[in-house]
Order: C-alpha cells, then sequence, then structure tokens
C-alpha cells in the first residue's frame, strides 16, 4: 500500500509564498513520475506542475514563472514553490505519482489534499 502525504499550505496574503512537499510512503519500488494539481470549489481538478516520465517539468499557462516544481525521487518527494501567490490560486492541492511496487507495473495515487488560501 502506497500513501502519498501532503504538508505546507495554508493561508497568505497575495502576494506572499507557500512551499508545499508531498512524500511517498510505504511499498515503493520506483517513482515513475510526480506532481501538483489542484482543485477550486466549482471547478474542475487541473494540473499545476509535473514532471513526466521523461524527466522534464510542465506548468500551467497561469502558474509559470511564479511557481517551481522539484523533485528528488531517491526520497520520494515532490515540492512545489509558489510565489507571488494571487487570490485565484486559491484551492485544494493533491500530490498525485505514478509509484511501481514490482518491477512490472505502476499504479497512479492521490494526496489526501491540503488547502492554499491567498486573500486579496
Amino acid at each position: 500500500q502506497v500513501q502519498l502525504v501532503e504538508s505546507g499550505g495554508g493561508l497568505v496574503q497575495a502576494g506572499g509564498s507557500l512551499r508545499l512537499s508531498c512524500v511517498a510512503s510505504g511499498s515503493v519500488f520506483r517513482v515513475n513520475y510526480m506532481g501538483w494539481y489542484r482543485q477550486a470549489p466549482g471547478n474542475e481538478r487541473e494540473p499545476v506542475a509535473r514532471f513526466f516520465s521523461g524527466g522534464s517539468a510542465n506548468y500551467a499557462d497561469s502558474v509559470r514563472g511564479r511557481f517551481t516544481i522539484s523533485r528528488d525521487y531517491a526520497k520520494k518527494t515532490v515540492s512545489l514553490q509558489m510565489n507571488s501567490l494571487k487570490p485565484e490560486d486559491t484551492a485544494v492541492y493533491y500530490c498525485n505519482a505514478g509509484i511501481s511496487d514490482d518491477p512490472y507495473s505502476f499504479d497512479e495515487y492521490w494526496g489526501q489534499g491540503i488547502q492554499v488560501t491567498v486573500s486579496s
């Protein structure tokens, strides 16, 4: 069983910064990819920043230049540094990962979500 645990959310004023972290625990043989999604009230869940299996990072247009994703697969972690936050960044942020518990396949996992609120 694999679990993703997020930390670092909270309330911040517009223009401020927050750093989210996610760590995978349990039966992790290999991390294939990790990334962050978010869901605002009334909206669908959307990708924010992700590492694809080839290693490159991909950002949503709305956060490019303000957010930076980093990873350490040896430590099974992914982080999201969020700068110049805007009220429209307010959402529940979810860690997402493709993790193998054996050499032959992988499954997709989601964290429980963490609230980020940006006040104007």
